[in-house]
C-alpha cells in the first residue's frame, strides 16, 4: 500500500495521507513520502495549489507513537535528528511557494495538527477534532506554529492541558477558515483551490513568498528552531508517568497506553 497518494486534477495537487487502519498516523515513511510529494508538486508548473488531506474519514492522529517507542530513542541528539524530519515536513508546507489548503476530516492531532496549521488555509468538516495532546504522555509540540495562529492565551490553554477542540471552536479561534459537512469537504476545497488557481502562478508564488517572509520577520522560524532544540531535550526527559506510558505501549499496545493516559486526564474529547 502506498502510504501517501498523490493526484493532480485541474491544476490542483492532492496529497493524501494513506494509513487509514492507523488513522493515518505519521510514521517516518509517511513523513518522508509526504515531504517528497510537497517538494515535487512545488516544482511542477502544472500544479498551482496543493491540498493535503487524509484517507477514509480522518486527517491524522499525529506522529506514530508506537513506532517512536519501538525505535528506542533516548538521547536528546537522537530525538533531535528524528524531530528534525518532522519539522522539515511542516515547514516545507509552510514555506512552499504555492498556496496550500488542509482538507480536514475526523482526527487532526499532535504533529498532524501542526501539519494542518502549516497550510495557508484549512477547510474542516463538522466532525473534525483538533488538538495537541502530547503533554499528556510526556512530550510537547514539535513545530511550534500555534502561538502565531491562535495567540498567547488560547495556545497556553491548549498546549498546557492537551485538550482537543471541535471544528466550530476551531473556527471561532481562527484555526480553520470554514466548516462544512463531510460530504461537502472535497467539493468545497476544490472550489476554493480553483478560485485561487485563477491567479497567474508567478503572482501566487511572489505573494505567498511575501506572506511567509512577513511571518518569519515576526520570529516564526526562529521560534520553531528554538522549540526543536527544546523538544529534543523534553522528549528525552524522564518522568514516572511517561515511563509507564511507554511501557504500556511496548507490552500491551498503544490503545492500552492511551486508556491509561485518558484515565488520568478524563476523556480526550472533554
Amino acid at each position: 500500500m502506498t502510504v501517501v497518494e498523490t493526484e493532480i486534477k485541474e491544476g490542483i495537487g492532492w496529497i493524501t495521507l494513506n494509513r487509514p487502519k492507523k488513522l493515518n498516523a505519521l510514521a517516518a515513511e509517511v513523513v518522508a513520502a509526504a515531504h517528497e510529494a510537497v517538494k515535487t508538486m512545488e516544482k511542477d508548473d502544472e500544479v498551482k495549489v496543493i491540498v493535503l488531506t487524509g484517507a477514509e474519514g480522518n486527517f491524522s492522529v499525529g506522529y506514530d507513537i508506537a513506532q517512536e517507542v519501538e525505535m528506542g530513542l533516548s538521547r536528546p541528539e537522537d530525538w533531535h535528528a528524528a524531530l528534525t524530519n518532522n519539522v522539515g515536513l511542516s515547514m516545507a508546507v509552510f514555506s512552499c511557494t504555492k498556496p496550500t489548503i488542509g482538507a480536514v476530516d475526523g482526527w487532526c492531532l499532535a504533529g498532524a495538527c501542526e501539519l494542518a496549521m502549516a497550510c495557508d488555509m484549512i477547510i474542516a468538516t463538522d466532525r473534525a477534532k483538533f488538538g495537541e495532546p502530547e503533554i499528556r504522555f510526556g512530550s510537547g509540540p514539535v513545530t511550534l506554529l500555534m502561538p502565531f495562529i491562535l495567540g498567547q492565551k488560547k495556545t497556553m490553554e491548549l498546549l498546557l492541558t492537551g485538550d482537543t477542540i471541535d471544528a466550530e471552536t476551531a473556527l471561532n479561534f481562527g484555526l480553520v477558515n470554514r466548516v462544512v459537512k463531510p460530504e461537502e469537504l472535497e467539493q468545497t476545497v476544490a472550489r476554493l483551490a480553483q478560485k485561487v488557481a485563477l491567479t497567474p502562478l508567478v503572482v501566487l508564488r511572489l505573494t505567498k513568498t511575501s506572506l511567509v517572509r512577513a511571518y518569519e520577520a515576526m520570529g516564526l522560524r526562529n521560534a520553531v528552531n528554538v522549540n526543536l532544540d527544546l523538544a529534543a531535550t523534553l522528549n528525552a526527559s524522564e518522568a514516572p508517568e511517561k515511563a509507564q506510558f511507554q511501557e504500556l505501549v511496548r507490552t500491551k499496545g498503544l490503545r492500552e497506553a492511551l486508556n491509561f493516559r485518558d484515565q488520568r486526564y478524563g476523556a480526550l474529547t472533554d
